[in-house]
């Protein structure tokens, strides 16, 4: 059977959660599947898929600092290089020992091989860094640059108006095939679930912004009255809870399935912007407020998207206060997400995948 290669990038948990539904299919199909990552995104795919190898890579390490975000970026470049010629020779030293068809690389530029079939996964093909249209097309060639060597790229968007990633995911020119999976999810199709939770705080992304929200909404929940769970976003982190208000229960992390649960059992979710969370919402058609990480441009420009579409509404982090968050969430009215079609075109660019590549696997049903 086809053995493949699976690493996500280390930048929040979006890249490694949207794999699963990408890993899930590959073992229906009868793959053989090795997953690679570190810290909290090994834990997080070592939780859901607890009878895979985990390869130890190295992860790119990126945070932010109290600064701006765009220049803490800026400045961490030449680790993010460094990380890439690292991820390259790893590559090349684990070819020497194990065999693989194919490796699928999200987001990670340097995690590719001539040996084997490379694939690289990412919807933001265009950036958007802040500082100009001068820079973010110099940031796009550099991109494009760093992944000509990869076979295809796959794009985890929809086609058409309602594409979520906006222009983000068309690209101008781009040295490979592109490939439109369409939307990503690792939940399944909502069930009526009994009410549990008045508010859910989904939290995520680097540091230290992750903190600054959890702490901004800390002394606000004690006077709020209704029942709330907050998702820190830690899987890796076993020290012990923070104290909050009795109404208020807190969890460092939840895999999908009890995740999945808690979000249907809400009444409505505040979260980041990142692209990954934005599908899950979707897939799975929960009201929310999106508070983007601030200074990273490209949650802030997805959450301007999806207000425009009428998905979900925004509001900056700075000087947040609670009921500007619930008066935002009775004030919108939302347009009816994308059709569950949608959420599994990602499947038949599988089964193609492997056909056109000539390896075994289960035929589908």
């Amino acid at each position: 059977m086809a053995r493949i290669l699976i690493a996500p990038l280390d930048w929040g948990l979006g890249h490694a959660t949207r794999c699963i539904p990408l890993v899930r299919h590959l073992l229906l199909r009868g793959c053989t599947v090795v997953l690679a990552a570190e810290g909290p995104v090994a834990t997080l795919l070592q939780q859901e898929f607890p009878q895979l190898p985990l390869l130890p890579l190295p992860g790119y390490r990126v945070s932010y600092g109290r600064g701006s975000a765009r220049l803490s970026v800026l400045l961490q470049l030449p680790r993010i290089l460094l990380a890439m010629r690292r991820e390259r020779r790893w590559l090349r030293q684990l070819l020497k020992r194990e065999q693989f068809d194919a490796v699928i690389s999200d987001n990670r530029p340097g995690l590719h091989h001539p040996a084997i079939t490379s694939i690289y996964i990412t919807h933001q093909l265009r950036i958007r860094s802040g500082l100009g249209a001068f820079f973010d097309g110099l940031l796009e060639r550099l991109h494009a640059r760093a992944v000509r060597s990869f076979d295809e790229t796959w794009i985890p968007d929809a086609t058409g108006p309602l594409a979520l990633a906006g222009s983000l995911s068309k690209p101008a020119n781009w040295p490979q095939p592109l490939r439109y999976l369409g939307l990503l999810s690792r939940f399944e199709l909502p069930a009526e679930l009994p009410h549990r939770y008045d508010l859910l705080l989904l939290l995520s992304g680097p540091e230290p912004q992750r903190t600054r929200l959890e702490q901004l909404f800390c002394g606000q929940l004690a006077s709020y009255a209704g029942k709330v769970l907050l998702v820190r976003g830690l899987p890796q982190t076993a020290s012990p809870l923070p104290a909050w208000a009795p109404s208020v229960t807190v969890v460092n992390h939840l895999p999908a399935q009890e995740l999945q649960q808690a979000l249907l059992q809400c009444g409505l979710v505040v979260s980041r912007s990142g692209y990954t969370t934005l599908m899950d919402l979707l897939r799975l058609r929960r009201p929310a407020v999106l508070v983007p990480t601030p200074g990273q441009t490209e949650q802030e420009y997805l959450a301007v998207r999806m207000q425009e579409l009428g998905f979900f509404p925004w509001l900056p982090q700075k000087n947040l206060q609670l009921q500007t968050v619930l008066a935002a969430a009775d004030h919108f009215t939302a347009s009816p997400p994308p059709a569950p079609e949608v959420f599994e075109h990602y499947r038949s660019i599988l089964d193609a995948f492997l056909s056109a590549q000539g390896l075994p696997c289960t035929p589908t049903a």
